[in-house]
């Protein structure tokens, strides 16, 4: 298979581990170890990797990739961005399942259905998920994924249901100050 025609991240490539060419890595998938399900997996210039051996460590998985056979080739992928193809995800999710990637690209509104912007991105910086809200003429807003900050996500519409409160976006009627 060629370079992923509509790319899906699905881990990072982080640092060496030990001198045998392992590496570790942070997933994006449910199931850590589910990486190795995939099949080939690509680089943003589609180079492909194939997975020979993945194992569990605390936070990520170690992984010995198909041609790294010393720590300085293993040093060289840290912060390589690995991706499969989007038509490579399996298509039957439960009601409440939805991919990250879906996300951006819908419309957010408030709770009157007033729209806000629009989810340009989505983060995990470790704290949990964030989405990436932009609005006409105003930088890019950072508000937390959860439940309460957003309360409902319509993809059949291209909605995102944002609570401007929860959302920090602005300020509860407990507090005399708008929050940032």
């Amino acid at each position: 298979m060629p370079k992923p025609e509509n790319p899906v991240l699905l881990a990072i490539i982080g640092a060496a581990h030990g001198t045998r060419g392992e590496v570790r890595v942070k997933t994006h998938t449910a199931d850590p170890l589910a990486l190795g399900d995939y099949g080939l997996l690509y680089d943003e210039a589609g180079r492909s990797f194939e997975i020979l051996e993945i194992r569990p460590a605390k936070t990520v998985v170690v992984v010995r990739f198909k041609g790294v056979n010393d720590r300085n080739a293993a040093e060289k992928l840290n912060g390589t961005a690995l991706f499969i193809d989007r038509a490579q995800l399996p298509e039957e999710l439960d009601e409440d399942e939805f991919y990250h990637e879906d996300l951006v690209g819908l419309e957010a509104v408030d709770l009157d259905g007033v729209v806000i912007g629009e989810i340009t991105a989505v983060f995990d910086f470790g704290g949990g998920d964030l989405l990436e809200l932009s609005t006409p003429g105003r930088k890019p807003y950072l508000i937390p994924f959860t439940q309460s900050a957003v309360p409902g996500i319509d993809l059949d519409t291209g909605r995102l249901v944002v609570d401007p409160v929860a959302a920090g976006l602005v300020a509860d009627d407990d507090s005399d100050e708008p929050r940032p």
